[in-house]
């Protein structure tokens, strides 16, 4: 079901390190309201459902919301 390829989708080349731009993206990612964050809950929350059908849907939108 799943393939693990080890190769970045775009060609990244860092000329020059951002520390703004690092606390920006680490939020988005870490923070409150981040990515990671709503991940986990609907993780968190797959193991509360009663039937297998809503199990595994939340188990499909966590794993693709960290995409």
């Amino acid at each position: 079901m799943w393939i693990y390829e080890k190769k970045l989708q775009f060609p990244v080349d860092v000329k020059c390190k951002d520390l703004k731009f690092a606390k920006t993206l680490i939020t988005q990612y870490g923070g409150p309201a981040g990515e990671l964050t709503a991940c986990l809950q609907y993780l968190n929350q797959r193991f509360t459902m009663p039937t297998g059908q809503t199990k595994a849907l939340l188990t499909d939108i966590g794993t693709e919301d960290t995409i």
